[in-house]
């Protein structure tokens, strides 16, 4: 798992060491696992947000782990051409390439520890795929995509992609230099990410050495989910166990603090975990397919607007994959 990371932890920023005596740890309000399923053209992935209130998750919507998967030559998959509305896509990868392009003229190639941010705003069509080297060799894939919800006044601002590459993330590490933080958008204890957002967010992927704990402060008027890519461990003021493909969403507080076993497998050697909070917008979300909006009515116009080609057309250089309309649920 090697996103972004550095040969000594210690020459980063370091995190501040809390008072137990005044801090308020957040306690795990539930905790989930994420089934399986495949996307697109048959990538696998695990629903990591599947059985969790929208109320608990706001300002988020959706969340696939995508893999983690050893392709054999001729087995790497992606999605069909697809339109967005009303809400943005943050695809952040780990291990592999992935090629982005859509009808706004945003696009390029993201690796380990890159991260596309999508803003769909009104709409547009989009394609994700592996470039065809990667189809041909085949080769390790693992990423995540993240749905954040846009507020009603947003939502049909028009579409903008970002490009952030790893080495533009704000790295830390802990007082004792047991885990790695990087920080992709949003703010943690004034380091901030580069990630530019329409509503209050902070993203982070934390790597914990087996035996570390973390203590990360945390905005108390931020929601907080923590989802484990990889590894065990203990999760929230009660140390809740927590592993591979769980979600664990916190209480009130502002910190939180989680710790890697001791013992971890050959496979994935430290605890690797992907921290949301945000913002809660606090409006109605009437979400289906492809389109996140805030009524019926809305999600109709969406539709009707799609097939009546307003939402862009796909561009004649295009990524070597045929039109379609299947997206995450």
């Amino acid at each position: 798992m090697p996103a972004v990371t550095v040969e000594d932890v210690l020459v980063l920023p370091r995190l501040p060491k809390l008072d137990p005596a005044t801090t308020a740890f957040r306690p795990v309000k539930s905790l989930t696992t994420a089934p399986s399923g495949f996307e697109g053209e048959g990538f696998p992935v695990r629903r990591s947000f599947a059985g969790v209130a929208l109320s608990d998750l706001d300002p988020f919507i959706h969340l696939d782990q995508m893999g983690e998967v050893d392709y054999a030559p001729g087995e790497p998959k992606g999605t069909p051409w697809h339109p967005h509305r009303g809400f943005e896509t943050v695809t952040y990868i780990i291990d592999g390439i992935f090629d982005h392009q859509d009808s706004n003229g945003g696009g390029g190639t993201i690796t380990n520890g890159d991260t596309q941010w999508m803003t769909a705003g009104s709409g547009l069509l989009h394609i994700e795929a592996p470039p065809e080297h990667l189809v041909m060799s085949g080769g390790l894939f693992h990423g995540l995509q993240l749905w954040v919800n846009l507020p009603r006044a947003k939502k049909m601002n028009p579409p903008r992609y970002q490009d952030i590459r790893g080495k533009e993330s704000a790295l830390l590490t802990t007082p004792d230099g047991g885990a790695l933080v990087r920080v992709i958008a949003g703010e943690i204890d004034g380091h901030a990410g580069p990630g530019s957002t329409h509503t209050p967010i902070t993203i982070t992927h934390v790597t914990v050495q087996p035996g570390a704990e973390v203590q990360l402060p945390w905005r108390a008027d931020f929601n907080a989910l923590l989802y484990v890519l990889g590894g065990r461990g203990t999760v929230g003021a009660d140390k809740r166990p927590i592993h591979t493909g769980q979600l664990a969403v916190h209480g009130p507080g502002d910190a939180l603090r989680f710790t890697a076993d001791l013992q971890q497998d050959s496979h994935t050697p430290a605890l690797d975990l992907y921290i949301m909070g945000g913002e809660p917008i606090r409006e109605p979300v009437a979400h289906y397919g492809p389109f996140v909006m805030n009524t019926r009515a809305e999600l109709m116009q969406a539709f009707e607007d799609y097939q009546a080609g307003r939402l862009g057309v796909i561009p004649a250089a295009r990524l070597p994959h045929s039109a379609g309309e299947g997206d995450r649920p």
